[in-house]
């Protein structure tokens, strides 16, 4: 597969290591190269899917909803390169952290909120949205994605990672992927999954889009 990068998502050398880069403001003391700062694939899922070349049909500028924003670290790189970015984190520590990566970016806005709930920001998260990324630890992430399905465009798409341990860290990870999908295919058509396991162990990256 020949690789497709979003506009505005480079790859640059950094220490003599070629690597994604992204413009903007650093924020999780990733190596900076003037205005370029490095993506790293080990603390992006994201990133991973990228580096794993799996089409995330990302090209730049699109209308994103991102569901486990956590401190900022991938969706500080996704606001870098799109368009008005809606960061959905629940605890308020990293909520707290993720300010600092909101201040410099004026397309990139911090909701308090549940991603379990999206009855709850439905009134500011504009409809239609391009793509929603999905990277939240809890049990039941296929019902998270089935709800938030609700903001998607036609033609949008989900990029999901799925964390095998935060669904039962006693199942087969294999197992665990299988039964997410399933729930996954009530309103999404897998477009494409690969293991992350080269830079998060037991987790799958999905792409699909709404039936």
């Amino acid at each position: 597969m020949s690789e497709s990068l979003p506009d505005g998502v480079e790859r640059r050398a950094f220490d003599g290591e070629t690597r994604l880069a992204t413009r903007g403001e650093p924020v999780y003391g990733e190596p900076t190269d003037g205005e370029w700062r490095a993506w790293d694939p080990e603390r992006s899922k994201l990133g991973g899917m990228l580096e794993l070349e799996m089409n995330t049909g990302l090209t730049g500028g699109e209308t994103v909803l991102y569901l486990g924003a956590a401190a900022g670290t991938t969706v500080s790189h996704v606001a870098d390169f799109a368009g008005p970015t809606y960061a959905v984190e629940f605890a308020p520590r990293p909520a707290r952290d993720l300010l600092d990566a909101v201040e410099p970016r004026d397309r990139l806005f911090p909701l308090l909120k549940d991603a379990r709930k999206p009855e709850t920001y439905a009134h500011v998260v504009e409809s239609d949205v391009d793509v929603v990324v999905q990277d939240v630890a809890t049990r039941g992430q296929a019902d998270v994605a089935v709800r938030n399905a609700r903001f998607l465009a036609d033609d949008g798409r989900l990029l999901l990672a799925v964390k095998a341990r935060s669904e039962d860290v006693t199942a087969d990870p294999d197992d665990v992927f299988d039964d997410v999908l399933d729930r996954l295919r009530d309103v999404y058509e897998i477009r494409e999954t690969r293991r992350l396991d080269r830079y998060h162990e037991d987790h799958l990256g999905v792409v699909a889009t709404p039936r």
